[in-house]
């Protein structure tokens, strides 16, 4: 029984499994709504160390040793887990290097070729694998339980200091794929959450790696019967893999996080020009407007909730037009010019400025123009993947000064 305090293993190690985990079920929940071989593996890679260090808590350890009548089990547990991190790193790797190029190549030679380099690969873990297991279980390691020491106190085992050696092999190897990769892939990224991301992955790898020197240096001076250099794996070494650790959740969350919170304010910035246009037309809607609070508790289906209200709009848009009058247009074109806006954000105080006065004339029961004397507005081409963020510019304008400064104008 070692005399190594509990307490601050269990809270960090639950902690970090903890966090990992609910980023492993978003990725899953990423997965099913679009389902693709990147997310999948994303998604494995990241469950794999999450069980891990979670059986690696020393409350969990000794109850699954408990619970299964064999003392250490768990750590065969919790190294096959990093393994399985390192085998879907090192796919990772692969399917995030970008083809060579080659003449004549077609789309299907570089999915080809990934597959090759990724089978060899999986090859190595799913034979040494099994060679863990078989070390582990003739060792003869079941006693003292250790859920700390393991390492240094059963190092002097052969077949177990050959079954931690293969470990750390693998798992240095994967880090240091997997990092190398990524900081290469981040590169061609343009400047964003997902290129940070791909960059604290790449960081978590490396810092990472200490934890496997660490561990070697004591794997190896416990085999050779040399003390004083346990601290490295029971201290210093796990620093370095919880650091390291949540780095990679950290870079695997982030762009995720940084998406659901775009998605979320896109969908509330959204609010005030949807409330214009139902007001003007309340068949546009699906259903009545959410209260405040619902709207400030929405947290699932943002992306579905954004793009319905976003359709929603651009009807309501369509049906206010035979209201938009051409002096409004003019006007809000001569502030914006005096302004000196850009053309995003002219287009969209011209629309903000349109949409105000179209509802005021059909309140107060001007007759509809016909079509062909209708006023087209800009941003009605816009692309699909630009078009949200030219409604929340327009949700932005509709009650700013200079869209007031423009009705007044096209009052006069």
């Amino acid at each position: 029984m070692s005399d190594i305090p509990d307490a601050p293993f269990n809270a960090v190690y639950l902690g970090i499994g903890t966090a990992a985990w609910v980023v492993a079920i978003l990725k899953f929940r990423a997965w099913r709504r679009d389902p693709s071989p990147g997310l999948l593996v994303v998604a494995l890679t990241i469950a794999a160390p999450s069980t891990a260090f979670v059986v690696a808590s020393p409350v969990l350890y000794r109850l699954i040793d408990e619970v299964t009548g064999r003392g250490n089990l768990s750590t065969l547990l919790v190294y096959l887990g990093i393994t399985s991190f390192s085998a879907g790193a090192v796919v990772l790797a692969r399917m995030w290097t970008p083809p060579k190029e080659r003449a004549n190549a077609r789309v299907w030679d570089a999915a080809g070729d990934t597959w090759r380099h990724v089978r060899r690969r999986l090859a190595v873990f799913a034979v040494l694998a099994p060679v863990m297991i078989v070390l582990f279980f003739t060792g003869g390691a079941d006693s003292p339980e250790s859920p700390l020491t393991f390492d240094t106190t059963f190092a002097t085992v052969p077949q177990i200091a050959v079954f931690l050696v293969i470990y750390q092999a693998l798992f240095g190897f994967a880090l240091i794929d997997i990092s190398r990769v990524c900081y290469g892939h981040a590169s061609r990224l343009p400047y964003g959450w997902l290129r940070r991301g791909i960059r604290l992955i790449a960081l978590g790898g490396y810092v990472a790696c200490g934890y496997v020197v660490c561990k070697l240096i004591a794997i190896g001076a416990a085999f050779a019967d040399v003390t004083g250099t346990e601290w490295l794996s029971t201290a210093l070494g796990p620093v370095f893999a919880a650091l390291g650790a949540m780095l990679i959740t950290a870079g695997f969350a982030g762009p995720a996080v940084a998406a659901w919170t775009r998605r979320r304010r896109d969908y509330q910035a959204l609010r005030p020009l949807w409330d214009l246009v139902y007001g003007a037309d309340r068949r546009l809607a699906l259903e009545d407007p959410p209260s405040a609070w619902t709207e400030r508790l929405a947290f699932r289906d943002l992306e579905w909730r954004a793009a319905r209200r976003g359709l929603e709009i651009r009807d309501g848009q369509l049906t206010l037009r035979p209201w938009i009058a051409p002096g409004t247009v003019t006007a809000a074109a001569t502030v914006a010019e005096r302004a000196g806006l850009d053309e995003a954000d002219r287009a969209a105080l011209t629309v903000a400025t349109a949409l105000r006065s179209a509802v005021a004339a059909l309140n107060t029961g001007t007759d509809p123009r016909p079509r062909e004397d209708q006023t087209p507005l800009p941003g009605l081409d816009t692309e699909p993947v630009d078009e949200r963020a030219h409604l929340v510019r327009v949700a932005g304008y509709l009650y700013a000064p200079l869209t007031d400064e423009a009705l007044a104008v096209a009052t006069a």
